[in-house]
């Protein structure tokens, strides 16, 4: 007999994993369940480049289902007012830094922030990123491969969609299509037995019994945190935001404001984001309601949406949403296994959601891969652990870079500000069981011990742009006092040449708009 999975939660996580299981176990009994009484929260729009690995995996394109979920391009993500207000922004491009012709790496722009007067932190992304010219122009194109350095289509950029199309595209051209059985139900009673849960019972009365059962309800984790008890460690104490006011705007100015980027603006208790969406803009305040009520808060939010020419909200519909920001101690108990936000959340600085789901879906894929030819589930308690392990390694890691981003600002505006910098921290923070090679710590320990920044992941652009630096002015800044004027001149030179010859390269680009319109939507307005 097929093995038998049973996916409980549709929208996007839901549909993802049951066109995961179908892509690579398509003799498999899949059967997804989801509930009509439960609304979907979809405003996971946003994504991380890491989700073409995924998209390859289950063999779907970008014009597959770009054009039904009014998905555009993203290369970046910008951040404004974190470090300080007004302070002009910067960002963390997906792409890897050049530092090919640079003396000294990445501390070559660095060297300039030493030497030159007013250098803006963005600069660093300008000077050591090629994409950068892309992004800067609100641009896009697939054919730049070969004229910017270390930036390929494909690996370096990733999408903006709407959560709940891209959830029905994937049910409705990848799943139902090739097997998977969707069944409407709600979850209303759950038997046990010795290998975790026997069967569900749903308000249909229907009784579903599986060898694999794998929780997509979200935030209510209603396997793994109500039947099988997994405990659950809050984050609040280190990331208090748990709230977020969410909208959708039409564009004012399409073209100006259809970026490659997710923009992120901090407010005096929180954050927004901006996500550029074919049709419209969805935007939302991310807030600790410790700090403020969820009334000043949407006050707040709208005296920020004026600001950008949104004067009158009268017609708009805000969505309040409620956030679970920590981590279950484990993602698989038993015969129990959670992907995407039933396992924990963040928060949605960094676009994690989809990340998480993703990224857990790949690793449970490895594990299971020899049970293929088997008739039963024959995972052990190893395979397990396995991914229990790898999962929480990779969810406590991100939570220390998305930390970084509230520690190394300068804000004291505000009490949230205040308390969110005057925190200490623990450099085994959250789970001392994990070897963090990212965020906090790799960020202390490195410049301690080697004055310079690791060129990969995404802690040294944030570094850079929260003027956080592998080498000061004061004491490090003798180490590259022996360089003559003249060599200080060249590498300034070199970093300005550089980005000129980026910027000449994508002049005949066209903007991300015109690019859509004309590849994806067929000159849609």
């Amino acid at each position: 007999m097929p093995k038998k999975i049973v996916i409980v939660g549709g929208g996007s996580a839901g549909w993802m994993t049951a066109s995961t299981f179908i892509k690579c176990f398509p003799s498999w009994d899949i059967t997804l369940i989801e509930s009509p009484d439960i609304p979907i929260a979809g405003v996971g729009e946003s994504t991380l480049q890491s989700i073409n690995t995924w998209m390859r995996l289950i063999g779907i394109k970008d014009k597959d289902f770009m054009r039904d979920t009014d998905a555009t391009y993203k290369l970046s993500i910008k951040f404004e007012n974190f470090y300080k207000n007004n302070d002009g922004g910067f960002h963390y491009p997906f792409s890897e830094p050049d530092t090919s012709g640079t003396r000294f790496g990445l501390n070559d722009w660095h060297i300039k922030n030493i030497y030159s007067k007013d250098v803006p932190t963005s600069d660093y992304a300008d000077s050591m990123f090629s994409v950068m010219s892309l992004i800067n122009e609100n641009k896009f194109d697939k054919n730049t491969d070969r004229k910017l350095p270390n930036y390929t289509y494909g690996k370096n950029s990733s999408f903006h969609f709407d959560a709940v199309k891209f959830g029905l595209w994937l049910r409705d051209n990848l799943c139902i299509p090739n097997g998977v059985k969707h069944q409407l139900g709600t979850v209303d009673k759950v038997t046990h037995n010795e290998d975790g849960i026997d069967e569900l019972i749903l308000d249909t009365g229907d009784k579903v019994k599986a060898d694999l059962f794998v929780d997509c309800t979200g935030f209510r984790s209603r396997l793994l945190n109500d039947e099988m008890k997994v405990p659950f460690v809050s984050y609040t104490d280190y990331l208090p935001n748990n709230k977020a006011w969410a909208v959708q705007v039409p564009y004012i100015n399409k073209q100006e404001q259809l970026k490659p980027y997710t923009s992120c603006t901090a407010l005096g208790n929180g954050w927004v984001w901006d996500i550029p969406l074919w049709s419209r803009i969805g935007k939302g305040y991310v807030y600790s309601d410790k700090y403020i009520s969820s009334e000043d808060a949407l006050v707040e939010f709208k005296e920020h949406l004026a600001t950008l020419g949104y004067t009158d909200t009268s017609k708009l519909k805000f969505k309040d949403i409620t956030m679970r920001t920590g981590m279950h101690e484990k993602m698989w108990e038993k015969n129990v296994v959670a992907v995407g936000l039933s396992t924990g959340f963040i928060e949605p600085l960094e676009s994690n959601g989809l990340f998480v789901t993703h990224e857990y879906l790949i690793e449970l894929m490895r594990i299971l891969q020899r049970e293929e030819k088997d008739d039963q589930i024959v995972a052990t308690e190893f395979d397990k652990g396995v991914y229990n392990l790898r999962c929480t390694k990779m969810f406590t890691e991100f939570t220390h870079f998305v930390i970084l981003h509230y520690a190394l600002s300068a804000r004291r505006d505000t009490q949230y500000w205040k308390d969110l910098t005057k925190k200490s921290y623990d450099w085994e923070l959250l789970n001392p069981n994990i070897t963090v090679s990212s965020g906090m710590r790799y960020l202390a320990l490195d410049r301690m011990s080697a004055n310079e920044f690791q060129p990969s992941g995404g802690p040294h652009c944030i570094a850079a742009g929260l003027n956080w630096h592998p080498i000061d002015r004061i004491t490090e800044k003798l180490d590259f006092d022996q360089l003559h004027k003249a060599e200080v001149d060249e590498i300034i030179k070199n970093l300005e040449e550089r980005k000129q010859s980026w910027k000449d390269a994508v002049k005949n680009c066209q903007s991300l708009h015109d690019y859509l319109a004309n590849t994806i939507y067929k000159n849609d307005a």
